[in-house]
């Protein structure tokens, strides 16, 4: 009988993007209907498979990207498909790295939720490549997602506070100006689809923020006091200031956990 992590795990090891999510919105309905329904304890590779372009580069390494008109667009396109791309990744891998946590069902739903909304967004944003004739892969891209993933597979409730309630956080602090900007310029295709992204991300932050509390009371922690432990120690530079409080209120992250952080 094939199980969630067996399944995940097949997936973390698939390199092309579009079977990658087609994969994802298979799993993610037969998880939904129950016709899958044990969770299993495969192991994920250390690395998801990728497909050979785009050249991953150092986040140093990166060119400057363009500003403004078409190639402006492209660039910030497809960095954004990179980001949802790894992030699919990023969902099932938390499904399958910390077999030893034994965490309940509905930890498992709200990351194949992840998982699924991960892969509609890359679509989204492949198909918005599509139509400026670009594709995913045409420019260079970073490994820093990647990079942080590594940093916290030892730990749960690292992988967290880093991931969703750190650096999905940060996408609610930054999505709605640049949707302003978009929209200013007289795009008004991409912030439709911005708009999208940031909504659910707040529900992906607010999985993170709810399973980090719940793991801090199993562990007998004080949540606040460990998240600034975390960040500390895995995420040193500290958050980037300003925050959207209004999203991240959303997401029933309380702002003394988080505005303490911010840089200088």
């Amino acid at each position: 009988m094939t199980t969630l992590t067996a399944r995940a795990a097949a997936i973390l090891a698939t390199a092309d993007a579009a079977e990658k999510c087609r994969l994802t919105r298979r799993l993610a309905e037969e998880w939904f209907a129950g016709r899958i329904a044990e969770t299993g304890d495969t192991l994920p590779p250390s690395r998801p498979a990728r497909p050979g372009r785009p050249q991953l580069l150092a986040p140093k390494e990166m060119p400057k990207r363009a500003y403004g008109g078409e190639r402006g667009r492209i660039g910030l396109l497809h960095a954004l498909a990179h980001i949802e791309l790894n992030a699919i990744d990023l969902a099932w891998d938390i499904i399958c790295r910390f077999p030893a946590e034994t965490m309940p069902k509905a930890f498992m739903d709200d990351w194949v939720q992840v998982a699924l909304d991960e892969a509609v967004h890359f679509e989204m944003l492949e198909a918005l490549l599509n139509q400026l004739g670009a594709t995913y892969g045409d420019l260079p891209a970073h490994d820093g997602l990647w990079q942080a993933a590594e940093k916290t597979a030892d730990d749960l409730m690292a992988r967290l506070a880093v991931v969703p309630m750190t650096l999905e956080a940060r996408g609610l602090d930054t999505t709605p100006a640049t949707m302003e900007k978009l929209a200013r310029n007289g795009d008004t295709i991409t912030p439709p689809v911005l708009d999208v992204i940031y909504h659910d991300e707040i529900r992906h932050v607010a999985a993170g923020y709810r399973w980090f509390v719940h793991l801090a009371e199993k562990r007998g922690l004080e949540g606040r006091a460990e998240y600034h432990r975390l960040i500390g120690e895995r995420f040193p530079g500290g958050l980037k200031a300003p925050f959207n409080h209004g999203a991240r209120a959303e997401a029933a992250f309380p702002q003394d956990w988080y505005e303490p952080l911010a840089r200088g």
